[in-house]
């Protein structure tokens, strides 16, 4: 296994650090994914005007950002945070939410890429998109599978000099050389909104304590498809399963990481 750091240590470090994850994201999932990382352990602030973001993004652990629900006030802030993470050395998380949507959305996705996210969480269709190839989707859900995406992800992470984090039903992370795949979760998750968005933040909260950027996401998304799997069993439709998910994530001990199925890819 390429990790020098496991799941189960990675979960330990970041419940120990409580790290405070600076989240630009939308509308639709601020009130989940601050759950989600309330219960994984993590401190969230979900916070996007200009007047703040630079400040607030350089004393944080991480800043992620998803543009899921676009304004020209939040794009400004967005850039406005990237300033102060990057200033204060901090790692910030890109999720390009169907960046592919209109030309307006697209430009801004290049914008942001071109400023070097340390890792960068999308699903297939995605980051197909962003490679410059065809894509099954015409909205932030994914119309292609992980594996045909893994190809372009590669390219993309040694182009970025980061990390690339192809997210579905097998995920798939790479930062150009070394490579993993994370199996897991539940048929259920595509159906509660927001879980994507979430993951992104919690990716932030794990990069806010590890040194490895790899490590830190493969070990986030080790324990989003652990919890999807311990929540799946008990829950009757997607409405009880984004509750016993963040049960899950609350009650999920490090040893559970070790029985998640990752390989080197």
């Amino acid at each position: 296994m390429t990790l020098s750091t496991s799941p189960a240590t990675a979960l330990q470090t970041m419940r120990a650090g409580t790290p405070l994850v600076h989240c630009i994201t939308n509308y639709v999932a601020m009130n989940i994914a601050a759950n989600v990382l309330l219960a994984a352990g993590a401190s969230p602030a979900m916070l996007h005007t200009p007047e703040e973001s630079a400040d607030f993004a350089a004393i944080a652990g991480a800043l992620t950002i998803n543009f899921g629900t676009l304004s020209p006030n939040w794009v400004d802030g967005m850039h406005k945070a990237i300033d102060g993470a990057q200033a204060a050395g901090k790692p910030w998380v890109f999720d390009p939410v169907a960046h592919y949507a209109s030309p307006w959305r697209s430009g801004i996705a290049r914008d942001l890429l071109a400023r070097n996210p340390t890792i960068l969480r999308a699903n297939a269709s995605e980051v197909l998109a962003l490679g410059g190839g065809e894509t099954a989707s015409k909205g932030p859900d994914a119309g292609d599978e992980v594996v045909a995406a893994e190809a372009t992800a590669r390219a993309l992470a040694k182009d970025l000099g980061g990390v690339v984090a192809v997210t579905g039903a097998v995920d798939f992370v790479t930062d150009g050389t070394r490579a993993v795949r994370i199996a897991g979760g539940s048929p259920l998750m595509p159906l509660v909104t927001a879980m994507g968005c979430s993951l992104t933040c919690l990716v932030g909260a794990y990069a806010a304590v590890l040194d490895d950027p790899f490590d830190a996401t493969v070990g986030a998304l080790a324990l989003f498809a652990k919890a999807g799997d311990m929540a799946k069993d008990g829950a009757a439709g997607p409405a009880s399963f984004q509750v016993a998910f963040v049960d899950a994530l609350y009650n999920l001990q490090p040893a559970a990481l070790e029985t998640v199925a990752l390989s080197d890819a």
